[in-house]
């Protein structure tokens, strides 16, 4: 079993940045070869933020991130982070990190990659 422990959450005014952590903790490394990241604001649907591959040659992100998060990967510490950029109300939910074997190549923004979850941390950008 794969374990996701995600840090760095918390409350940020608009336009600031946050990161986000994420460490992979069992079974071997290839269960995590993608880590990427998700959110779900209230009443709102799960959304796709970001993901990157084990080698970090390939990186997919959500198009209302795209040019202000950078998601990268730190492998000898199993962990992902998502670097928040420009931050907006909007941004605001819980975002769960995501980890998984399978390569990105269907499913990507569906999470159809993704067999791990982890608990979520809470974003909250003020305006």
């Amino acid at each position: 079993q794969v374990q996701l422990v995600e840090s760095g959450g918390g409350l940020v005014q608009a336009g600031g940045s946050l990161r986000l952590s994420c460490a992979a903790f069992g079974r071997t490394f290839t269960s995590y070869a993608n880590m990427g990241w998700f959110r779900q604001a209230p009443g709102k649907d799960r959304e796709f933020i970001a993901v990157i591959n084990w080698s970090a040659d390939k990186t997919f992100y959500g198009g209302s991130v795209k040019g202000r998060f950078t998601i990268s990967r730190d492998n000898p510490k199993n962990t992902v982070h998502l670097h928040m950029n420009s931050l907006k109300p909007e941004d605001t939910a819980i975002y769960y990190c995501a980890a998984g074997p399978r390569p990105l190549i269907v499913g990507v923004y569906s999470g159809s990659w993704a067999d791990y979850w982890g608990q979520g941390t809470q974003v909250t950008v003020s305006s």
